[in-house]
């Protein structure tokens, strides 16, 4: 098994988006640097993403500074294939010094001596530094109410990929976050009956007044917030950019035929039960997307903008039957169902990470990605320093930082490098003049 001693500053784990954007600013500050990717470039939006996804927010937003998205218009929303190129592209613009097909096992600190030996699926590398850039979406959650039925196909959203995956029949899709919510209207559009369990959720419009949500969070300060908001920490993002984009209105989603139900609560001899909640968690989302159009009319006034008003955005259209006579329970084989989705999001997974850096409950120590373990960083969480860390541009600022960071402590380091031949070049002189001292007291 081979080890690298000497060529190895700073290890980069993951060369998904936040690899790469760690890459380039290690690059451009000359950090030698190398980064292992245990699949392909951009993997997890290639293939741990629905067939038909495309990104949330327009190709003018969701990219680096330095590239443009090809033969796409920059209010497009790019697909995942699109992404996934790009990212590949970028990587080769950059020069990345990259290695696909390799998986890190196991990372420790070295004992006595400074940096980390890693254990890799092609050898062990030795770092003075660790990048975790492996993002928020490492472990697929199914929650521990899921129903142990045979009779039921139950797959995470990571596993979905289109219809036709799942057998004949009704759906229940649980979780109405943005991949809920596209997963549950494409399959009730190929002509599925679709059960959606709707928990607490914000509401963002797509555009209002000529400008795409992402712009208006851009200059309302919102995508900055450093802290999230208490009580947000468990409340999802229903935002689509399906079908060129368009406002997630989950009353829409009901007259279309979708039935609607509160939250997942337990199932029991093939019977779900769901919250009394769905009314409120559509209510707060209502609630959510009518102040983001206030302070939007309040920045245009304040502004002075010309941008054209839109009155019937501020229309709450009446709740369907679903939400006023909530269903509580559902039986499963009397409706047709016979798959379950779960869009229920994802946990990290740091097992291989053998450094003191997590809290008790095993979530990352940090300051804006800088780990409380030394020569330790995180890069792609959500929330890192901001409310867009997680987003493809916030993960390409938080990089800058991480990025300055290192440099900063090779200066240390190259400091200390330089200063100490001097004081070993005071040490015998030291040493001399103590036998002189010595030699003078016994004499």
């Amino acid at each position: 098994m081979t080890v690298e001693r000497t060529s190895i500053d700073t290890l980069i784990v993951g060369a998904g988006q936040a690899g790469i954007a760690m890459s380039e600013h290690l690059g451009k500050l000359g950090v030698p640097h190398l980064v292992l990717e245990r699949d392909r470039i951009a993997e997890r939006w290639r293939t741990g993403r629905w067939d038909s996804l495309v990104a949330n927010g327009p190709a003018w937003h969701d990219r680096f500074p330095n590239l443009e998205f090809e033969n796409l218009s920059p209010d497009a929303f790019a697909s995942k294939e699109q992404i996934a190129d790009y990212f590949a592209a970028y990587a080769r613009m950059i020069d990345a010094p990259i290695r696909t097909g390799v998986e890190v096992k196991e990372v420790v600190r070295n004992v006595g001596k400074s940096g980390f030996t890693v254990r890799t699926s092609d050898g062990t590398i030795e770092a003075n530094r660790v990048v975790v850039a492996t993002g928020p979406f490492q472990r697929p959650v199914i929650p521990p109410v899921a129903p142990q039925a045979d009779d039921l196909v139950q797959i995470h959203s990571a596993d979905y990929h289109n219809p036709g995956q799942l057998p004949e029949g009704a759906v229940l899709v649980v979780g109405a976050g943005s991949s809920g919510v596209q997963i549950a209207d494409e399959l009730q559009r190929s002509g599925r009956q679709v059960y959606l369990s709707v928990g607490p959720h914000d509401r963002p419009p797509r555009a209002y007044r000529g400008r795409d949500f992402c712009w208006w969070l851009g200059v309302l300060g919102e995508w900055d917030a450093e802290v999230m908001r208490p009580g947000k920490e468990h409340v999802t993002i229903a935002v689509s950019g399906a079908r060129g984009g368009h406002t997630v209105d989950f009353r829409r989603l009901a007259n279309s035929g979708i039935a609607l139900v509160g939250s997942t609560k337990s199932f029991d001899d093939g019977v779900a039960t769901f919250e009394t909640d769905l009314a409120e968690n559509i209510a707060r989302g209502d609630e959510n997307y009518l102040s983001l159009l206030k302070a939007a009319d309040a920045y245009i006034a304040r502004n002075g903008l010309d941008l054209p008003e839109e009155p019937d955005a501020h229309v709450i259209p009446a709740d369907p039957a679903c939400m006023t006579h909530p269903r509580l329970d559902l039986d499963l084989a009397r409706a047709g169902v016979t798959s379950i989705v779960w869009a229920t999001g994802y946990a990290v997974d740091f097992g291989w990470l053998k450094v003191d850096a997590f809290d008790e409950r095993g979530k990352p120590k940090h300051q804006r990605g800088v780990s409380a373990e030394p020569g330790i960083y995180f890069l792609g969480l959500p929330w890192l320093s901001r409310r867009g860390s997680a987003f493809i541009w916030g993960v390409w600022h938080d990089a800058k930082h991480v990025a300055d960071h290192i440099v900063t402590q090779r200066k240390y380091l190259a400091y200390h490098q330089s200063a100490k031949p001097a004081a070993e070049a005071k040490a015998p002189m030291h040493s001399l003049a103590s036998e002189c001292v010595a030699s003078e007291k016994w004499a």
